[in-house]
């Protein structure tokens, strides 16, 4: 068992069991993907006949919902336990298990700062037709102690969405195409949530360098995203399969930046569409990636928040290219970037229309019927 912080590893075994085994108050934030208890009674197929692929594991089944709550009282009390006093944490649910994980929180003396709807822009449909689609999850976001001083870094979400103030709707897709870890074709983990989802948690509630832990730690979402934003990570997982994936998956990602340029935040409002944030929460482009103003020649680096610094200029894109240019202008179209394949420049705007593709995809993979 560690007796110190294992940072940026991945700690196999039982959560419970690792949590106590940490230093009391040592972790500045926690996101929780624990089993949702989703009781499904039969196999689900499609109206073609073809199998639906859904959570069918052991690690999500419980013989009765006290067994559940049991369950979940004893990894929120030990993650209660590593949490600075000043922590704070996320968990994610469905109606399922949210409303009794939500109890247990308020009982065990954690405050409820805001619940997040993560509304699915490409759900599964319920093939039955005797229910409505589930289109959304809730997310938890709480603190340790109420009163305390803690993280929210609102500036950033502003910048993050066009410097409007972020709403507690959230509407991201769910995790496909080349972003869902697989193995000789099938799917390893059948719950993987996107990166833009946890970009966005990471960001609202935590600093560079801070400690982000896991305790259901997957295929590595949060630990990936947690690398990119500069942040240590811990990762709790027992089973071999997700942990040999997620160690993969997280080796092969590059250096991250540590410019303290790349976090920087200021708000401002200009109020395009598509915010820009939203290309690189989806990991379209990276934080320091450098973009060129076909007006004038001018230069300047992507940060983490959504904004661009040009020299001393920070702001949107839009922002940024008006001071510039000397009059409004569309950000989208008079940035280009280097796209790594071609090495040509391109608008910003092939960016902005692969993100409206990618939200607005329908798809029949991958989700869950919630037939019971």
């Amino acid at each position: 068992m560690p007796k110190k912080l294992p940072l940026n590893q991945i700690v196999p075994g039982d959560c419970v069991e690792i949590l106590n085994s940490l230093p009391e108050k040592s972790i500045d934030l926690i996101f929780a993907d624990p089993p949702y208890n989703l009781q499904l009674q039969q196999e689900l197929w499609r109206p073609n006949m073809t199998r639906v692929d859904a959570v069918d594991d052991e690690w999500d089944k419980f013989s009765s919902f006290g067994k559940y709550d049991e369950f979940t009282e004893k990894w929120l009390v030990a993650c209660k336990r590593v949490l600075k006093d000043s922590g704070t944490i996320w968990v994610i649910g469905s109606y399922h298990n949210i409303y009794r994980v939500g109890r247990i929180m308020q009982d065990l003396g954690f405050w409820i700062l805001n619940d997040i709807i993560w509304i699915k822009t490409n759900p599964m449909p319920n093939f039955r037709g005797t229910r409505f689609t589930n289109a959304h999850e809730t997310l938890i976001w709480a603190q340790k102690k109420r009163g305390v001083r803690y993280i929210f870094n609102h500036h950033t979400m502003k910048a993050l969405n066009d410097d409007k103030q972020m709403r507690s709707d959230w509407e991201i897709p769910i995790c496909s195409s080349t972003e869902r870890i697989k193995l000789k074709g099938e799917k390893v983990h059948p719950t993987q949530k996107p990166e833009a989802l946890l970009y966005r948690v990471i960001q609202s509630s935590s600093n560079p360098n801070e400690v982000v832990l896991d305790p259901f730690f997957g295929t590595g979402t949060t630990g990936a995203v947690a690398k990119k934003l500069n942040r240590h990570w811990i990762g709790i997982e027992r089973d071999k399969k997700y942990i040999q994936a997620a160690k993969k998956r997280i080796n092969s990602i590059p250096k991250p930046i540590t410019d303290i340029a790349v976090f920087k935040t200021k708000a401002r409002n200009d109020g395009y569409k598509i915010p820009f944030g939203k290309v690189v929460e989806m990991g379209l482009i990276k934080p320091g990636r450098k973009i060129y103003l076909n007006d004038t020649g001018d230069t300047a680096v992507i940060l983490a928040n959504g904004h661009i610094l040009s020299g001393t200029i920070e702001g949107s894109i839009h922002a940024v290219a008006s001071t510039l240019v000397g009059a409004r202008c569309n950000g989208w179209t008079h940035w280009q970037f280097r796209d790594l394949k071609s090495k040509k420049l391109q608008p910003l705007d092939e960016l902005r229309k692969m993100a409206e593709k990618l939200s607005n995809q329908k798809s029949s993979q991958g989700g869950i019927d919630e037939k019971r």
